[in-house]
């Protein structure tokens, strides 16, 4: 029997008490809370670490609050383009999608792609073919529609400017409210096997099929029974420069790091050296678990056997 653990997030950023109304947040936490609950009622069940982080990144796409599926911001054209990566930690299976369309949950795509595909990472239409292939659940533009996202991309699609994403709707606003909208989720199961997933639905105004840290394994999204599972939300570019998920596993396996450590070091030093703003979280095979970000604050929650389940916005 192993310590059955999960953690979530829902993002990084510039998250600030003062721009949250009272309603705002108890949604957000709410939010978490279900994602949160959904994952664990796998783990409780004996269900497996994939299966959890699976099941905890589907409530949050499923919640137009996250840049992640249901909610994800528009690019440049106007469309949504969705990234997603799952990962096995017992024999490093992957799976990895990006700039897929309609799809109403890219975590469950990325999982199609880890066991039926024979491949790792599948993109754009190849990506939807496959999904239409295995039958994955499909929406229409509507759905992923929300005013408030509109609203963003409206403010800034004239312009070559793009957003990581931001809730309030001037220019000159935008580099102070920085939110890098990306949910994930690790998880340790029953049998002591740990797993990642993350979903994104990328920056707003985002052109040339840009792509972000969350569906590259390494980067955003990393799992081996050895060290750790791991998910990042930040700002994509630096953590794909850094490695970042794969860094933390590294340190753990090569310099002998608790995970505590090897993702101080990733997060407040690495990343922190190359403006890689953001945070992760992290799980090993014992069920510790860490949940550590440079930025003002990360959506997250943790939940596990021995009494914990928090969630959080803010930074201490």
């Amino acid at each position: 029997m192993s310590n059955i653990t999960i953690c979530i997030h829902g993002g990084a950023g510039t998250i600030l008490k003062e721009d949250m109304t009272p309603e705002l947040e108890k949604a957000y936490l709410d939010a978490l809370q279900t994602a949160l609950n959904a994952g664990y009622a796998v783990l409780e069940e004996g269900g497996t670490a994939v299966n959890a982080v699976k099941a905890a990144v589907v409530v949050l796409e499923d919640n137009v609050l996250f840049n992640a599926g249901k909610g994800s911001v528009f690019t440049k054209k106007g469309v949504q383009e969705m990234d997603a990566a799952i990962m096995s930690g017992i024999d490093l299976e992957a799976g990895a999608v990006s700039g897929v369309r309609s799809v109403r949950n890219p975590v469950v795509l990325a999982n199609e792609v880890m066991l039926h595909s024979n491949h790792v990472f599948l993109s754009g239409k190849g990506a939807n073919d496959f999904a239409i292939k295995q039958g994955i659940k499909l929406e229409p533009d509507e759905y992923f529609f929300s005013q408030f996202r509109y609203d963003q991309w409206k403010s800034l699609r004239d312009s070559d400017n793009y957003s990581l994403d931001h809730t309030h709707h001037h220019l000159d606003e935008l580099m102070r409210d920085k939110k890098f909208g990306t949910v994930g989720a690790v998880a340790c199961d029953v049998n002591g096997n740990i797993a990642a997933a993350t979903s994104t639905g990328g920056m707003t105004n985002k052109k040339y099929g840009r792509i972000g840290d969350s569906p590259v394994i390494g980067a955003g999204t990393y799992a081996n029974n050895q060290t750790c599972a791991i998910s990042c939300t930040g700002h994509g570019e630096p953590f794909i420069k850094a490695v970042a998920a794969h860094t933390v596993s590294c340190l753990m396996e090569y310099k002998g790091m608790t995970l505590q450590d090897a993702m101080e070091e990733t997060v407040m030093h690495k990343l922190k050296n190359m403006d890689g703003e953001g945070g992760m979280i992290g799980v090993d095979v014992q069920g510790n678990f860490s949940m550590l970000f440079n930025s003002a604050g990360m959506y997250r929650g943790v939940k596990n056997d021995k009494g914990i389940n928090e969630v959080a916005i803010y930074g201490k």
